[in-house]
């Protein structure tokens, strides 16, 4: 059984990521309306992931005979000027969700929940990953600059990302 306190953080984290996935349905209708199928692609699957991660919390909650709340999503931004902005703003959103995360297994050390840090461990994980892609990027969009074929490029490079269901759900989706 999980404790309250807990319970109550691990729902605000399932908030937390359903909002991270409507914030990544926003860009890829932004970057659609654009003309930029890749990236448009990149968020979407982006989006697919973060409902992933909303559910593997709620699977989580329930098998620790905890209750899942959901609760209302608040709004998102719908606008970005460059495609490096969005990944600017992508960096910055995935190093407060690490914040998020970090906090959570900081919260299960205190109650000396064990079972929670080890579930949380995958997400400390995956945090790395969603940093270091997006700075990847990041960079890779200021090498290219204003060069419209390098842009082109980048585009049809993200148009190749599929979805791949995580680990913790693999055969519970």
């Amino acid at each position: 059984m999980i404790c309250k306190e807990l319970e109550k953080a691990i729902n605000a984290q399932i908030n937390a990521e359903f909002w991270s996935a409507y914030l990544y349905l926003s860009m890829s209708m932004h970057f659609a309306n654009k003309g930029f199928a890749g990236i448009a692609n990149w968020y979407a699957v982006q989006f697919k992931e973060e409902q992933a991660h909303a559910t593997i919390f709620m699977n989580y909650l329930n098998s620790r005979d905890g209750k899942v709340l959901l609760a209302p999503i608040a709004a998102v931004d719908t606008e970005w000027e460059t495609p490096a902005a969005a990944f600017a703003a992508t960096l910055a959103h995935e190093q407060k969700v690490t914040a998020l995360i970090n906090d959570l297994n900081a919260l299960a050390v205190e109650h000396k929940d064990y079972a929670t840090q080890n579930a949380l461990q995958w997400f400390i994980s995956e945090q790395v990953e969603e940093e270091e892609n997006a700075r990847t990027y990041i960079d890779t969009l200021e090498k290219i600059g204003d060069n419209g074929y390098g842009l082109y490029m980048f585009d049809k490079e993200l148009a190749a990302r599929t979805y791949v269901t995580p680990a913790p759900l693999a055969g519970k989706e």
